[in-house]
């Protein structure tokens, strides 16, 4: 099913990640942090990354702009707002290249959607800078039947009590006029998809949103089939299984398995003190697997009820259990200030892609260790042991594998081992040092490494008035924006639809025109290509250009 790894994280002061925006120019803009790991991460077996929410909050590129204040849901960095063109994380052109960059890794990229609420309006009003710079000319504007208490509050999906105030808050159903909020985020996020090329989305605080918004939203224009997984923090799963299919959703999202993770919390931090034999078909996860999201870390929790202990012995279980499991940037990195597990969680990734597929059985429960086995080919045998007291774990138990069949621990932790004439395996699981009490066995010599599957990309730069790209000009030529090239790959300007009137080109780093012919070239040189196009309409003319290319795995 994959391995998603959350892009950002915050640091202990609690402001999201480096940016040379705090005074640093050294410091790399995250786009550009991430751009320059794609090749690392999808050769360790990342297959999709979540981005924090890229759009330009009421922080500006200040320490506090985690994202989740959104200002205009039409600048992904690009409008000089809040004292900052760039965002916190860097300008749209760097966020198109690390998308572009991504996918030329095969991984995808998921979408960070804040829909709850705006950040930065004043008394309810949102007003914004149109393509020229001009305040109050942008697209989407806002007032105050936007929002709740100026029109009753949405139909959430839970107790009102438990929906948080964060920024004003939208009411997508009740807003006035009737469908302005709704059809609005509708249109603003399948811009932002098309801009960029995503696969998929997190949904913020999905408890504070009208399941039937909600719902609409996933179903129309680009955001129709793709993926999608929603915040609802609730630790219980019967809550997480009625949001998921009884609210409305109808199974149409994921959901974070919020459950799942506060008991992995229970179990790292309480090593030899917790009962292991809770981990049969806990969670969310042991009900619906198919729909669960399942974590150890992030950026909330980690400022808030942390792991703070074992946290290897956490994804030890995440990665060989079934769920589509997310691993948190700062578990994994070892960029300073980051706790450095990469090492052993790309063994375990390696494991989750390789081994551990099918139903789950388990073989050995105990209150100090269990045992389960992932049915599926090629079958993985799991033993988990929670001892920190330095004691080995030895138990013999019935495997799927069949009699007499070389077992290998590929975690790295314990030697190779036979299975008997009945099939069954005798395994020691190590004690419990900084979560290392675990061993994950399956047949001999499978060893392979992770496919880098080469994906391109199609980015949508739209012109008009009202949005941060311009309309092309009368009588001139005008720069649309740039992409990140590879050289060997074919490249695509569509134009939707074309117009008797514009005529769209490219030029290459060194400013030389890459020959097109209906369109359609090939990229001879590696690097930034400039897309521009030439008006000889009379008026300033809106336009839609799809762009295709190829970006580089690397810098």
């Amino acid at each position: 099913m994959g391995v998603i790894l959350q892009a950002a994280y915050k640091l202990p002061n609690g402001h999201s990640v480096p940016s040379p925006a705090d005074g640093n120019r050294r410091t790399p803009w995250w786009w550009d942090h991430l751009a320059s790991q794609a090749n690392a991460l999808r050769n360790a077996g990342f297959t999709a990354v979540w981005l924090p929410p890229a759009l330009k909050t009421n922080a500006g590129a200040f320490p506090g702009a985690d994202g989740y204040g959104p200002f205009d849901d039409y600048d992904l960095g690009s409008k000089n707002q809040f004292f900052s063109t760039p965002t916190r994380f860097g300008s749209r052109e760097q966020l198109q290249r690390c998308v572009a960059m991504m996918r030329a890794n095969g991984i995808d990229v998921y979408l960070d959607i804040v829909l709850h609420h705006r950040d930065g309006g004043n008394r309810f009003l949102y007003r914004y800078q149109g393509a020229n710079g001009q305040a109050g000319t942008g697209r989407f504007p806002k007032d105050p039947k936007c929002f709740f208490p100026n029109v009753p509050r949405d139909p959430i999906a839970g107790p009102v009590s438990d929906d948080f105030g964060f920024g004003d808050e939208f009411a997508p159903i009740n807003a006035q006029p009737k469908n302005y909020v709704s059809d609005g985020l509708i249109d603003a996020v399948d811009w932002q998809t098309r801009s960029l090329d995503t696969q998929g989305y997190r949904l913020d605080d999905t408890k504070g949103l009208a399941v039937a918004f909600v719902k609409r939203f996933l179903d129309s224009k680009a955001m129709a089939g793709k993926f999608a997984v929603g915040e609802y923090f609730d630790g219980n799963p019967d809550t997480l299984n009625w949001w998921v299919w009884n609210s409305g959703m109808n199974g149409r999202a994921c959901t974070f398995d919020f459950s799942t993770r506060f008991t992995l919390q229970a179990m790292c931090n309480n090593g030899g003190r917790w009962d292991m034999s809770q981990l049969d078909h806990t969670g969310f996860i042991g009900r619906d697997a198919m729909h669960a999201v399942s974590f150890l870390e992030n950026h909330d929790t980690d400022l808030n009820s942390a792991v703070v202990r074992n946290k290897l012995l956490g994804y030890a279980y995440l990665l060989t259990s079934e769920g589509y499991p997310c691993v948190y940037y700062k578990d994994y990195s070892t960029d300073p200030g980051c706790y450095g597990l990469k090492n052993s969680l790309d063994n375990l990734i390696w494991i989750h892609e390789h081994l551990a597929n099918g139903a789950t059985q388990y073989r050995w429960k105990d209150f100090q260790f269990v045992v389960y086995e992932r049915l599926g080919p090629p079958n993985l045998l799991v033993g988990l042991n929670n001892d920190t007291a330095n004691a080995w774990k030895t138990v013999t138990v019935q495997t799927g594998f069949g009699p007499n069949v070389q077992l290998h621990d590929y975690s790295g932790h314990s030697g190779d081992l036979w299975t008997d004439g009945q099939g069954n395996a005798t395994i020691g699981i190590p004690p419990n040092v900084n979560g290392t009490g675990y061993v994950c066995y399956s047949r001999a010599r499978l060893d392979k490494p992770n496919q880098v599957p080469r994906q391109a990309t199609t980015q949508v730069f739209e012109g008009a008035p009202d949005l941060d790209i311009g309309p092309a000009l009368a009588g001139e030529e005008t720069i649309i924006g740039r992409i990140w090239c590879d050289r060997g790959f074919p490249v695509s300007l569509q134009p939707k639809p074309a117009s008797p009137h514009l005529v769209f080109s490219l030029t290459d780093p060194a400013g030389h025109a890459v020959a097109l012919q209906g369109g359609k070239g090939q990229i001879e040189k590696r690097g930034w290509h400039t897309v521009r196009v030439n008006s000889s309409a009379t008026a300033p003319t809106p336009f839609q250009l799809a762009v295709t290319y190829t970006s580089t795995q690397s810098f």
